[in-house]
């Protein structure tokens, strides 16, 4: 797992904040506008968002929006249903309330769980 960016969601969630794809991509020195950089960052984030799966807490990834109007990549969606998460058929709905329990289980735990 990319423990840097690990630990910055992780530092991002408890601040409540968000951060974009293109800051957090550039801290594994990626860049986004690549279609294999965005692939392994696609992976960094799904194997962030597992490992958290697998702990019992919410996907962390949902702290990382993609751009302007467009809060999610498709595969945060497709890997929240995978893991059995996101069983609506509404993806906005489930973000909202996902990022809540995101902001709402970090705000409040210690950092590198």
């Amino acid at each position: 797992m990319h423990e840097q960016i690990y630990q910055y969601l992780q530092e991002v969630a408890k601040r409540r904040d968000c951060a974009t794809y293109a800051e957090v991509a550039q801290m594994a020195n990626l860049d986004p506008a690549l279609d294999i950089d965005r692939a392994k960052f696609g992976e960094i984030l799904a194997e962030i968002s597992t490992h958290e799966h697998q702990q019992g807490r919410p996907l962390l990834s949902a702290v990382v929006l993609y751009g302007q109007g467009e809060e999610m990549r498709p595969a945060f969606f497709r890997l929240a249903r995978e893991l059995g998460v996101n069983r609506g058929s509404d993806d906005l709905e489930f973000f909202i309330e996902e990022l809540r329990r995101v902001h709402e289980y970090w705000s409040k735990a210690p950092l590198s769980e």
